[in-house]
């Protein structure tokens, strides 16, 4: 029989970068800082400030994050439409040993980040779902790209991962003697999507 050949059509978009430097000190301090003033999430903890990105001490580390979605936009999203991605929320997530975080997903939002600035190199992951129902589900043999319901990468100090909103992902139960530090954010825009003769025009 003569070899097939398999095409993957309508991919997600997983984009992973990373921050050129290391965090000064003061940046650090001010990470160390929040995590005193918390919330309980459903599994670790969170920030309560959830615009942690406008505070002093971040702004030049939301400067390389703003290149970076603008780079994810001019790559994968590639539109025509006069329109400028920013970033809304951001706050600091912690999860210690033997702590994780909800499966969960980011509703009024297009695109989701996450910057990592402390993890373990081998241990920490992040775990995304393929949430399409299935009619029906045969037994997997051989796991790949297509039959997949979870597929998930490593990550490490400085990685930064970015991802549609709506593409759900959780961390598993935190292995490792480190505090997994993890600073998220989400993306809209601004501008004028779609054609006004055809109406499609949305005015943001």
């Amino acid at each position: 029989m003569k070899e097939a050949v398999i095409n993957g059509i309508f991919p997600t978009p997983i984009y992973m970068s990373k921050l050129d430097r290391k965090l000064t000190p003061l940046e650090l301090k001010f990470v160390d800082k929040n995590k005193k003033d918390f919330y309980k999430n459903d599994g670790n903890i969170t920030s309560n400030n959830n615009y942690i990105l406008n505070e002093k001490p971040f702004l030049n580390i939301k400067k390389e994050l703003d290149l970076r979605v603008k780079d994810y936009f001019k790559k994968v999203i590639s539109s025509t439409d006069a329109v400028t991605p920013y970033i809304t929320q951001s706050w600091l997530n912690y999860t210690e040993t033997n702590q994780f975080h909800h499966k969960h997903a980011h509703p009024n939002s297009l695109v989701s980040g996450v910057f990592y600035i402390n993890c373990h190199k081998e241990l920490d992951k992040i775990k995304f779902f393929n949430d399409k129902y299935q009619t029906i589900k045969p037994e997997i043999k051989d796991w790949n790209l297509y039959n997949s319901e979870t597929w998930w990468f490593t990550v490490k100090t400085g990685d930064l991962v970015m991802f549609p909103s709506s593409l759900t992902h959780m961390v598993e139960t935190k292995q490792g003697d480190n505090t997994r530090i993890s600073l998220a954010f989400n993306v809209f825009i601004k501008g004028t999507v779609g054609v006004n003769k055809n109406l499609t025009e949305l005015i943001i």
